[in-house]
């Protein structure tokens, strides 16, 4: 269907008081050849939705709204059947910069030219149309995943629960006792899970699979066939989202040897010591006798760079409960416990508070310097000491309280396997290829690290952040991983009690709804909530570089044996990095293309040398810097008026043939703006800004080709708070291209 296109104007919001709305019309119908201009006093009120509504009536079918933010207003400015493009004419214009100067005027047409050159290339994206799945595979069946079973299974949707171990309950089930978890959060309680599981058992759209692993995982969300084995035999099934709730292991005690581990049976972690406490006595494991003088070390391992480097949340809390334990068995036992800091968050100070308050329980801050076999008896030495001396402690027993590792992960060996794999993938030739492979040999059978068996082209399990964790965006999205429709839970995702782990089982079966409810709708998960475009491949003009398939944050696509990419839908978040990386520009989405932002690009009016009025280029991340721009027009806080920004879903989407568009056609310089990366990354498509950063040196190489400054393209990644941060960078930028002096090209 031929394309009818209507420009609107609203007057409103001091947009009609500040800009020549009548030049805005002409240049619509004329320059910019739309079908229609029309403009009101308030767009968005009944009166002006009306007006609209009335052409689509007449036949307008592609709308071009000049108005306020595209962050505002979404429902009413949303038109089912049409294609709608937003012209922020408030927050970008008349509240930055200056009213009724010829430069607003200037920076106004230009961004109704922007608005209307999208909206003639763009088209409705078509939903992904195949049938879905909406069953929830939930892996583990601790604490966490029967929470997340129970909770999908309350919300209509069956579940199929597969565990390894011969029963449900997970390491919770091996404890015989608690720490508090309702008020006065004084006394112990008593573990019993056999309601829990009874419930799970018991519940008709729960499958429940005990002895059980997964040999593979293929497809997508929506469409992941799962092959699993029980008893050597296999059985096979289809489900929408999987929810990976695998839970912990201890840390490795055998490396903590300065601590006595492994010179003497006596030296225990603390999961030893809940054996001996299910097991009904405390006794040394080296004569059998009981254990009445118990050194309890604290961070054993955690909070160490040579070790764990983070604190795994409740080692405190189970010291605590493990030394009130040791009371309670036998009233003489004394229980010396040496920490580093004591971390007993919210009502769990009452639960510390009883255990200080006991006689018999002895708390000191220290640094444990050692543990030395002294006769029958462990000595401790240890130092900084709130009593201010090194001190030395006489003990039965000495439990180490080692952290928490995710089952998911197997550390340093983890990244060897992936790294391996790459190699092996690439074919990568001699010395480097030989090795790789000893190393795949060497590891491909380690414990932990496939449990998912995905058949990625990038893995087959979770990619998982500097501390082994299985990787979620912590900043803005919990549970959510790099894998579309799989998400992380309890302590596969994070160190937790079971309190939060029951609570993220809860969470995470949302989660898990969402996204088989967007996949049967053919739209996307976060951060593109309901887009339902997705890429086109032209497969013709593809050379098998790979870079789309390497780079993709979320392993949508996989790739044939000869390297070309095999795209999985609906695993797609639409943030476009492929478009970005692609050297033969053959990816594009009905609304987002290499075409349809160069056209972009090329409708701004750049005016000659002679007017000496710069024009500058700001390419903008939709998610967090196009909102810091916002917030600062609300604020009525100026920038130059001689930047033009156009959003890109994500800095990592950004192709360099804009850049090269941009300056070849008489830009002055270019701003690049995005999420931050780094250890605390806020980029929503996790390595967006990250990949922007290491293709700039092809940003370098175009400036070379075309004997222009470096300096003329700027990258800056900033948070969205950083609203009054943003509009510094642009005057900065803009006074450094002023110095710098004009584009050379401009005029040709």
């Amino acid at each position: 269907m031929a394309k009818r296109i209507a420009a609107y104007v609203c007057r409103g919001c001091e947009i009609g008081e500040s800009l020549n709305v009548e030049e805005l019309c002409e240049l619509a119908t004329g320059d910019c050849e739309a079908d229609l201009c029309r403009d009101h006093e308030c767009l968005c009120g009944d009166a002006g939705l009306e007006l609209i509504k009335s052409d689509i009536r007449e036949g307008a079918n592609t709308l071009v709204l000049a108005a306020c933010s595209p962050r505002f207003k979404t429902d009413e400015f949303t038109f089912d059947g049409c294609v709608s493009e937003r012209v922020n004419l408030r927050e970008f214009v008349v509240w930055s910069h200056e009213p009724n100067d010829e430069d607003t005027q200037m920076l106004a047409a230009d961004y109704l030219r922007i608005g209307i050159a999208r909206a003639k290339k763009a088209e409705i994206p078509d939903p992904f149309g195949e049938s879905i799945d909406k069953k929830v595979l939930v892996v583990g069946g601790g604490v966490t995943g029967m929470a997340a079973a129970l909770e999908a299974a309350g919300a209509g949707y069956d579940v199929v629960l597969v565990e390894k171990e011969p029963q449900l309950g997970g390491w919770a089930g091996k404890f015989a006792k608690r720490f508090p978890l309702s008020p006065p959060y004084r006394e112990l309680e008593p573990v019993d899970l056999s309601g829990r599981i009874a419930e799970v058992e018991g519940n008709e759209r729960i499958t429940v699979h005990t002895g059980t692993t997964i040999q593979e995982i293929k497809g997508q969300p929506g469409q992941f066939d799962v092959s699993v084995k029980a008893n050597g035999s296999g059985s096979a099934f289809r489900v929408g989202a999987i929810v990976q709730a695998t839970g912990w292991k201890p840390y490795d005690a055998s490396r903590l040897g300065h601590l006595g581990y492994g010179s003497s049976p006596d030296v225990i972690t603390n999961v030893e010591m809940e054996e001996l406490i299910a097991a009904g006595a405390i006794t040394r494991p080296s004569d059998g006798k009981p254990a009445r003088r118990i050194a309890f070390i604290q961070c054993a391992g955690s909070r160490d760079e040579n070790h764990l480097p983070y604190c795994s949340a409740v080692c405190c809390r189970v010291t605590i409960k493990q030394a009130m334990v040791a009371r309670e068995f036998d009233s003489e036992t004394e229980a010396y416990v040496l920490y580093k800091d004591i971390r007993a968050p919210g009502q769990y100070e009452e639960f510390y508070q009883t255990a200080q308050d006991d006689p018999g329980v002895f708390f000191t801050k220290a640094e444990v310097v050692g543990v030395e076999k002294a006769g029958d008896y462990l000595q401790v030495e240890a130092e900084n000491t709130l009593l201010g001396d090194r001190i030395r402690i006489e003990a039965d027993l000495v439990v180490l309280a080692t952290g928490m590792v995710p089952a998911a992960a197997d550390g340093e060996g983890v990244r060897r396997l992936t790294d391996a794999k790459a190699i092996i993938e690439k074919g990568e030739a001699g010395a480097q290829l030989e090795a790789a492979k000893k190393t795949f040999e060497e590891l491909k059978h380690l414990e932990g690290t496939e449990i998912l068996n995905l058949d990625y082209r990038q893995g087959p399990d979770l990619p998982v952040l500097k501390y082994e964790f299985p990787d979620s965006h912590f900043i803005c999205f919990p549970y959510e991983t790099r894998r579309t429709g799989i998400y992380a839970a309890g302590c596969v995702r994070a160190p937790n009690d079971s309190l939060v782990c029951m609570e993220d089982g809860a969470g995470v079966a949302l989660k898990a709804v969402q996204s088989v409810e967007l996949a049967s709708q053919g739209t996307a998960v976060h951060p593109r909530w309901g887009d339902m475009s997705y890429p086109d491949f032209f497969m013709q003009r593809c050379t098998q570089c790979k870079r789309c398939t390497e780079e993709c944050p979320f392993g949508t696509l996989n790739e044939d044996e000869k390297g070309t990419p095999l795209l999985n839908t609906t695993r797609c978040r639409r943030c476009g990095i492929c478009l970005g990386c692609c050297p033969e520009r053959i990816i594009s989405f009905k609304d987002y293309s290499v075409e349809i932002i160069s056209s972009m690009i090329k409708s701004v009016d750049i005016p000659d040398e002679f007017e000496e009025k710069p024009r500058l280029l700001g390419l903008i991340c939709e998610n967090d810097a196009y909102p810091a721009l916002d917030v600062a027009g609300l604020k009525r806080i100026q920038h130059s008026a001689f930047i033009r920004f156009i959003p890109v879903r994500c800095l990592g989407s950004i192709n360099t043939v804009w850049v090269a568009d941009a300056l070849s056609g008489g830009f002055d310089g270019i701003l690049l703006v995005g999420c931050k990366s780094g250890d605390d990354y806020q980029c929503h498509f996790i390595r967006g800004s990250e990949l922007m950063g290491t293709r700039s040196e092809n940003i370098r190489e175009k400036l070379k080709q075309l004997a222009l400054e470096e300096e003329r393209v700027r990258l800056e990644q900033l948070a969205i708070s950083d609203f009054e941060k943003l509009p510094q960078i642009i005057n900065e930028f803009a006074e450094q291209i002023d110095e710098i002096g004009l584009n050379p090209f401009k005029g040709f």
